[in-house]
């Protein structure tokens, strides 16, 4: 997945009027305004009345449903041959101006500040998750080495704490 890639998602979100924010490893990448490492796909936090916009508008331009271990009408892979993987995290959107995202038994809370970012992928403002919630989010599972990267750049330019599970090997 390249900035370019992204940047054809980006303008299709634009395209189709929807709001996205991006998460993962481009989510870190985009607060951090700069690509620190290659990327598999691109995750995405869309509420749940624009995930059906989207994944409409994606089958009409070719993409398939990926099958995956963990997949629910709220955690989905969509791909395509010539424009990648996107991962869809689905939420609900709150009276309070924050959103609940519910992949399985846990409802994962974020809050209006933690939606309120703003970071740049290739030159290009998108919005994204705070550094707060992306420290968060990276809890509860095996970190990887990209895992502990991103941490650690995050904990650089922001001054986030990181959780001890967070600080894996230098």
């Amino acid at each position: 997945m390249t900035a370019d890639m992204v940047h054809w998602f980006l303008n299709l979100f634009d395209e189709l009027g929807i709001t996205v924010w991006i998460d993962g490893g481009w989510g870190v990448d985009a607060l951090l305004g700069e690509q620190t490492r290659e990327h598999q796909d691109l995750d995405i936090i869309i509420p749940w009345e624009d995930s059906a916009i989207l994944t409409e508008a994606l089958f009409a331009r070719g993409f398939v449903d990926i099958p995956t271990d963990d997949r629910t009408d709220r955690n989905f892979v969509m791909g395509h041959q010539t424009h990648g993987l996107i991962d869809f995290h689905v939420v609900e959107l709150t009276e309070d101006g924050g959103a609940v995202y519910r992949p399985r038994e846990i409802d994962w809370i974020i809050s209006e500040s933690e939606l309120n970012a703003v970071g740049h992928i290739g030159g290009r403002a998108t919005r994204c998750l705070s550094a707060d919630y992306q420290v968060r989010s990276h809890a509860g599972y095996t970190l990887q080495d990209t895992d502990f990267a991103d941490m650690r750049a995050l904990q650089e330019k922001f001054g986030v704490a990181l959780l001890p599970e967070q600080i894996g090997k230098e």
